[in-house]
């Protein structure tokens, strides 16, 4: 058994906890970090990177049908085959010793087991038959970065059914004939679109409408494109009983009735924190429960506890993650080494975004991009605002960029300041559009600065400078 001390132990190797001890010892600090799994974390194989590799060839091929003299040339379509294959080589078919090497070359030592905390400062690492393999001691922090599991809601025979969630959808390795999916978040968004275009007769069962939390014309949109791709959504749905015959299909029962049959069932409910056999409450935490954090990503009342990305329930994005990851790895390295911690709003050491300006793409057809306030947000903070929206489709980028662009396009602006504070996407390949709209925000850019910005021609993001007509220049 392994006994050794370090600056900094991190549970968690995913993209989040990598970071964490990657700008730790970039600050001279020591580091360990405690994984049970694949190095790399739920990112790198079961979400972001397999979703992303499988939506891709989608929309390359309407990208090539959608512009005449490329769609003459498109003679089929998705290879399945093809597509899953190229999945698997972007998860480097479930092999870590790639980022295993990246950590070695980083200064990070690696111990392979479950990682529980067992007092102040202390982790004790079990291996699969539960047998201690290492106790480690932290001189200085512990990092939780543990991340989410897919949330099995308690409906009458889901869990029985074996149901699928983004783990089993990410990595399968056959299509199904049919799939319902319960949820309209992101996941069911994404995954629809996903199994819809490689032959899968999809439903989607939605409490309310899809993507909850964007703007209302935007969800509208997804919703509208997955129809056109052939999913059957049904807004309003609430399952109620979930059975599958033996090694047969599987029948949701919704409320009024109604059975929805399919080979498998996809659950893309929500997310739980990974934090139930932490050994929390050995240092006075809740077991099961999101982690608090203040904005340096430190527990409330601890000198020496961090929880980083998802496990705090501050912003579930990798993205959002990565960049708390290195606010905390910075303020843990500041802290040990007795130099300055920038802890103000937007300082160094400090995961203010979090609150204001988080960034999100959900890669359906359309894609949705957006970046801090919704307008409905944006009022009930109390914010004086104007709503600024545009056609995507009448820029000349658009025409340019495709013979059938449809998109729309929000700005929200703080009147009384005069800056971006929101900004929502839905069209082709909007995601490109996202980072001009979060620096706007994040350096609250007065927006008559902003008309010296000057959009190329002809390129989509024309946009900015028919939002910023219609808001009206300054002293015209």
């Amino acid at each position: 058994m392994d006994t050794s001390s370090y600056d900094l132990i991190v549970i968690g190797a995913g993209p989040v906890g990598e970071n964490v001890a990657d700008r730790a010892v970039a600050g001279g600090l020591t580091a360990v970090i405690v994984e049970s799994e694949l190095v790399g974390g739920e990112c790198s194989y079961w979400a972001c990177t397999p979703s992303k590799a499988l939506l891709r060839p989608i929309a390359a091929l309407r990208g090539a049908r959608d512009v005449d003299g490329a769609k003459q040339a498109v003679t089929g379509g998705l290879d399945v085959a093809a597509v899953l294959r190229r999945r698997d080589h972007a998860v480097h078919d479930f092999d870590d010793s790639g980022q295993v090497e990246w950590l070695q070359g980083a200064g990070i030592d690696l111990v392979r087991g479950h990682g529980r905390l067992t007092g102040d400062k202390q982790v004790e690492v079990t291996d699969a038959a539960g047998e201690v393999v290492a106790t480690l001691h932290a001189r200085h922090a512990v990092a939780v970065c543990t991340g989410t599991s897919a949330a099995i809601p308690d409906i009458p025979g889901l869990a029985e059914a074996a149901p699928w969630t983004s783990r089993e959808a990410t990595a399968a390795q056959e299509v199904p004939d049919s799939l319902v999916v319960i949820g309209g978040g992101v996941v069911a968004c994404e995954m629809a679109t996903v199994f819809a275009a490689l032959g899968s007769t999809v439903t989607v069962l939605s409490r309310s409408r899809l993507l909850g939390k964007v703007e209302p014309f935007a969800s509208d949109a997804v919703a509208e494109g997955l129809r056109d791709a052939g999913v059957d959504v049904r807004l309003g749905a609430t399952p109620v009983r979930v059975s599958r015959a033996d090694g047969g299909d599987v029948t949701v029962t919704l409320e009024g009735g109604d059975d929805v049959r399919a080979a498998e069932v996809l659950v893309a409910t929500g997310r739980s924190p990974n934090t139930r056999d932490l050994g929390l409450e050995s240092v006075g935490l809740a077991p099961g429960e999101w982690i608090e954090v203040d904005d340096t990503l430190r527990v409330p009342g601890s000198e020496w506890l961090y929880a980083v990305g998802d496990v705090n329930h501050r912003a579930l994005l990798t993205h959002q993650g990565k960049y708390q990851a290195r606010a905390a790895g910075d303020v843990i390295a500041a802290r040990a080494n007795g130099t300055p911690v920038d802890d103000a709003s937007w300082g160094a050491h400090v995961a203010t975004a979090d609150h204001a300006a988080v960034p999100q793409v959900t890669f359906t057809e359309p894609e949705v991009a957006s970046v801090g306030l919704t307008e409905e947000a944006a009022r009930d903070t109390g914010l004086d605002i104007r709503v600024l929206d545009y056609d995507l489709s009448w820029v000349a980028g658009a025409s340019a960029h495709s013979d059938a662009y449809s998109g729309a396009a929000r700005a929200i602006v703080d009147t009384a300041r005069g800056v971006l504070v929101g900004a929502t996407f839905v069209g082709p390949d909007v995601a490109e559009l996202l980072q001009a709209a979060t620096i706007a925000v994040v350096g609250e850019v007065p927006i008559d600065r902003l008309w010296h910005a000057v959009p190329a021609y002809p390129t989509v993001s024309e946009v900015w400078l028919r939002l910023l007509e219609q808001f009206g220049r300054p002293g015209a």
